[in-house]
């Protein structure tokens, strides 16, 4: 089985992530949505809740599956029998991190391919960060979230 998975913090989901998972759900067999868990980041959501929206925004792909690791990517990659890590790239700014990302895991795991798949345009300015930022300051964030993202986001901030 062609088997992926796409690692982020998905703090939170945007429709350019889903974009990218449509598109992945595509190409592959199966996709592993897997939630990162950084301790160097301080996440707005719990990893249960951006599993639990992620599920919910994800569960029209039957070919779909959301979970969470701690650790290195490429070592779930290989607990879930992925043969490939998807990467979303919406500039070249994302490039040249993403590129020395797909070179340290193919040293870590050579039988493991780093898959590069754009957003479509209309999402390339999308981040998480721009989206936390927006919401925080009651921005109508409706065309770059899902509604469960956007009632999350206005309960998170109190926000009517």
């Amino acid at each position: 089985m062609r088997k992926v998975i796409y690692p982020g913090t998905f703090d939170p989901v945007t429709n350019g992530h889903i974009d990218v998972i449509k598109r992945a759900s595509e190409l592959f067999e199966a996709v592993v949505v897997t939630v990162a868990v950084n301790p160097g980041k301080e996440p707005l959501f719990s990893t249960e809740k951006r599993v639990e929206m992620l599920k919910e925004c994800l569960s029209k792909f039957k070919n779909v599956a959301v979970d969470s690791f701690e650790g290195l990517v490429v070592e779930r990659a290989r607990q879930v029998g992925a043969m490939g890590i998807i990467r979303g790239l919406r500039a070249i700014s994302d490039f040249e991190y993403e590129f020395q990302m797909a070179l340290m895991n193919r040293k870590l795991a050579e039988n493991i391919t780093t898959i590069f798949l754009m957003p479509h345009e209309k999402y390339t300015y999308l981040n998480s960060t721009i989206i936390r930022n927006l919401a925080s300051l009651n921005s109508d964030v409706s065309d770059f979230v899902p509604i469960v993202v956007q009632k999350a986001l206005k309960n998170k901030f109190k926000l009517k």
